[in-house]
């Protein structure tokens, strides 16, 4: 059975929606969001890291993150480890993980991020450490 939520709040589009900075110094669009939209439990944002960027160590206490790159190539450091990921890579970020991305292509990097429960800027805590 399908939800009865207003129409106009279940679907975005994309030049409509204005990017803004999070803590971690990334470019992002929040597709969906329950802030603005009908879903109640998670968000999708494009996340765009310009070329030779490197976003700030952060992690999430209650959220756990999905990337998915679709353009580009870099680092992340995931924890301990660091990871080379390209287009076409998944990451999965449980709570509580620290995590940060460096662009070291030669285009901007495009990365859909997934939230559960929804992105909140509450739920991110910046960490200092050694960057990727």
């Amino acid at each position: 059975m399908m939800a009865s939520g207003n129409t106009a709040l279940m679907k975005t589009q994309y030049n409509n929606i204005p990017p803004y900075v999070t803590k971690d110094g990334s470019i992002i669009r929040e597709l969906m969001h329950p802030d603005a939209n009908d879903g109640h439990n998670q968000s999708l944002a494009e996340a765009i890291i310009p070329v030779g960027v490197t976003t700030r160590k952060h992690l999430h206490h209650t959220s756990e993150e999905i990337y998915h790159v679709t353009q580009g190539e870099g680092c992340m450091r995931l924890g301990d480890s660091d990871l080379s990921i390209n287009k076409g890579d998944t990451i999965v970020i449980l709570p509580g993980t620290i995590h940060n991305v460096t662009n070291s292509g030669r285009d901007d990097m495009y990365i859909m991020c997934s939230c559960s429960p929804a992105y909140s800027h509450d739920d991110t805590e910046l960490v200092d450490e050694q960057e990727c």
